[in-house]
Order: structure tokens, then sequence, then C-alpha cells
């Protein structure tokens, strides 16, 4: 064992991502068209509720600086600066928002063999505060974060957790909540020739003693089909189908339905993803 222990947010992310990434109830296109001049352009747009919405994405990168720059409906334009190895094994990046002039905020992150850590401040005079750290190795993290409310003096956070990770297998348990959820995840790896996986995460609640479960699998039709699902404690199945019918492009088509409701209408959606 060795390396460097993923950061404290990817602390169950493997099975979060099999669970929930890509599923989408609603129509989405996205385009993203890049440079070999180190600018690319990403567009990105949801109808949802009748409503369309949607942001352009700017991103520029020139040796260990970038720029992100992004544009939504409501003319709100997001901008992001980010420095790499500005310190040996250590990333800052500063954010704000136009016309939110309270939206700055300081994120660092340093890594090297045996340490992940985040930090955040808000850049204004009563900052949001939050650090997370996670220490152990490639295979095995335990770890923390906090948040604290300098304008209220309170913790807006404190959870903690660990996990053990194999290519076959990963495990996560998260204390979470500010102690009153406890979640645990499992992945495993069924055959590696055709990609497939089965996923489970629970969690309790201690203050209402109530228990939730989220089982699911994804499986590699072929070399560009993948195909998801996933069922839930409250009856709800869903099920997903992902096509790269170009390089980097994806047509994705997710389904759920409420089998405890027999009136309900099943939830569709398409997403489309071009990269030229």
């Amino acid at each position: 064992m060795g390396g460097r222990p993923a950061p404290f947010s990817e602390i169950g992310k493997r099975a979060k991502d099999l669970l929930t990434k890509d599923y989408n109830y609603d129509q989405k296109f996205s385009l993203t068209i890049p440079s070999s001049t180190g600018m690319g352009l990403t567009a990105v747009g949801v109808k949802k509720d009748n409503i369309f919405v949607g942001d352009i994405n700017s991103h520029y990168k020139s040796g260990n600086t970038a720029v992100d720059v992004k544009v939504d409906t409501y003319s709100n334009v997001t901008t992001k600066v980010t420095l790499t190895d500005l310190l040996p094994s250590t990333k800052a990046a500063v954010s704000f928002s136009i016309p939110d002039h309270k939206s700055g905020k300081l994120d660092v992150e340093h890594a090297r063999d045996g340490v992940a850590m985040n930090s955040s401040i808000g850049l204004n005079p009563t900052p949001l505060l939050e650090l997370a750290a996670a220490i152990g190795c490639s295979d095995v993290a335990f770890g923390g974060e906090i948040g604290f409310d300098t304008a209220s003096s309170s913790f807006t956070k404190y959870n903690a957790g660990i996990s053990f990770n194999k290519p076959d297998f990963s495990a996560a348990l998260i204390l979470m909540d500010k102690g009153q959820t406890l979640k645990a995840s499992y992945v495993h790896l069924v055959n590696p020739l055709s990609g497939t996986e089965v996923a489970a995460e629970m969690t309790h609640r201690f203050s209402t003693l109530e228990n939730g479960f989220c089982i699911g699998s994804v499986h590699r039709v072929d070399p560009f089909t993948v195909v998801k699902t996933r069922f839930t404690e409250n009856g709800k199945v869903a099920l997903l189908g992902q096509r790269e019918w170009r390089p980097k492009s994806l047509v994705t088509v997710s389904a759920e339905y409420d089998t405890k409701t027999t009136s309900a209408t099943p939830k569709l959606g398409l997403a489309i993803a071009i990269k030229p």
C-alpha cells in the first residue's frame, strides 16, 4: 500500500457515481468545442418543467494557470482562476460571481503521500470557513470535514468517513449531517471483461430511526454501450442507457417509475453531449 489518499469528498464516490451519475429526467444538451491553443467552450442547455435554462462555459489554460468563465440564463457571470504548483503539491483557486459581490472564495488543495487537504474561505467580512482532510494511502483513507459560519458563530457541518479501495471493490462508511446520519456503501466488480459492477448504499438516521437503501448495477453491453439500473427503498425503479456514437460524444436515455403509485407517469429524460 502507498500513494496519496483521495480527498475526503471522494470517500464513497465510486458507489455514488454508479447509483446517480448521468441519470437525468429532463431534456439536456451540451456541446464542447476544444482547442489546441488551450481555450475551450462548452454550452449546456436543460429544458425542465417547460422552462429552458442553460449556461456557456469558456475555459483557458496556459502553463500552471487556468481560467473558467460561466454565463447562465439569468446573466450571472462566474469566474474561477486556478493556479497549480503554486507551492509544492499545492493548488489554489479564486472564484467570484457577478453581481453577487459577496460570492468571492479562495480554495486551497494540498496533497502528498499520506495526506490530502482541502480548505475554503469566503472573501467577505463574515466568511464561511471549510476544512477537509484525509490521511492514509490509495487503498485505505480516513478523514473528516468541518464548516464554520463566522456570521452566526456556528458550525455548518462536521462529518467523518473511512474508505477501503481495491480494483475489484470499494467500501465506505460516512458519519454525516452533523453526526445524525450514518451511510455505508459498497461496490463490487463482478466481471472485469464486461465491466459489470453492482453497488449498494444504506443510510440510517439516528434522530428519526429511519432506514434507507439504494441498490444498482452497471453493465457494458459493448465497447460503446452502457446500461445502468437502480432501485430504492421507496419503490422507485430507474433504468439508463448510454451510447457513445462518436468519440467522447454521448446520447443518454433515462427512465424512472414509482412502483408504489399506480397512477404515476414514468419520468423520461434525454441527454446529448457532443464533442467534435
